[in-house]
């Protein structure tokens, strides 16, 4: 068996072919979606980051507003750009790029984003509408990557109702806010966070349908910890003397029925996401 590919790069090309498609529509109608950015540092890795993402928003055809600070910004310089994020008529939807400077409790930054412009859709008043919206349709923002991964699982018709999904990892990014996601009326899947403390870790992932991999650490998924023809979503990652290296052992596409790789699956997915949630912002 070699496992089907669960391509996040097509898939992505394909979502912002759509978005461009409703933003032609909105433009018409005097909407005009608008991204902002705040990263602050000279990460290599932060402005790779933030560079796709202005790249993405001019293939969708909606406007991006950068705001670049040196390392060392104050406390008071962030929150004073936060401001004028929030207060700016042509930004619908923004993110603030992590990590921040050591010293800065990025908790606390992120709180101060207006929630309606919550671009990542991890804002604690957003992560609460999740909690709390079992079955009714969602217009607050979702979490990029859980909800790039769901939108990967329907596209490729991997069933999930009723599946039994094992996330490794619970993390705030991904594993917690899946979870949500997943068990949601519609997708009606069965949940397992696994975990540094989860006994016989392997045994559980064996129980599932669909796994998804979110702990950075090189390889941890082995070939024998998947249910044959099993769904399985390579998230984390960490780089390597070798380059980058996903969470998910190679070997896995031998026994899975559906693989989404990494580099090239859901990395992509979770910035087409961050552009549907301007979009959506902007619409709403």
């Amino acid at each position: 068996m070699t496992a089907q590919v669960l391509d996040g790069l097509a898939t992505a090309r394909a979502i912002k072919a759509e978005l461009a498609s409703k933003v032609v529509e909105l433009k018409k109608q005097g909407i005009n979606p608008g991204l902002g950015t705040l990263l602050v540092g000279d990460d290599p890795g932060s402005h790779s980051y933030v560079n796709g993402k202005h790249r993405d928003c001019a293939e969708v055809g909606i406007n991006s507003i950068r705001i670049d600070l040196p390392a060392s910004a104050t406390k008071a310089d962030v929150v004073r750009a936060i401001d004028d994020l929030n207060n700016s008529k042509e930004v619908t939807g923004y993110i603030v790029q992590l990590p921040l400077p050591a010293g800065m409790d990025a908790n606390e930054i992120l709180e101060l984003i207006d929630p309606s412009k919550d671009a990542d859709g991890l804002h604690p008043v957003n992560l609460g509408k999740l909690v709390m919206n079992v079955s009714g349709e969602m217009k607050s923002p979702l979490p990029c990557t859980p909800s790039g991964i769901v939108e990967l699982l329907q596209r490729y018709q991997v069933p999930t109702n009723g599946a039994e999904v094992a996330i490794i990892g619970r993390g705030l990014t991904v594993g917690r806010p899946l979870g949500l996601l997943m068990t949601r009326k519609g997708i009606d899947s069965t949940v397992t966070l696994l975990h540094s403390a989860s006994k016989d870790l392997p045994a559980a992932v064996k129980r599932a349908d669909i796994v998804v991999a979110a702990l950075g650490k090189p390889h941890f998924v082995k070939p024998g910890w998947i249910k044959p023809g099993a769904a399985v979503l390579d998230v984390g990652i960490t780089r390597t003397s070798a380059g980058l290296t996903g969470d998910v052992d190679p070997r896995v596409a031998e026994v899975a029925g559906f693989l989404s790789p990494n580099p090239g699956g859901v990395g992509p997915m979770t910035r087409a996401m961050l552009v549907k949630n301007v979009v959506l912002a902007a619409q709403n």
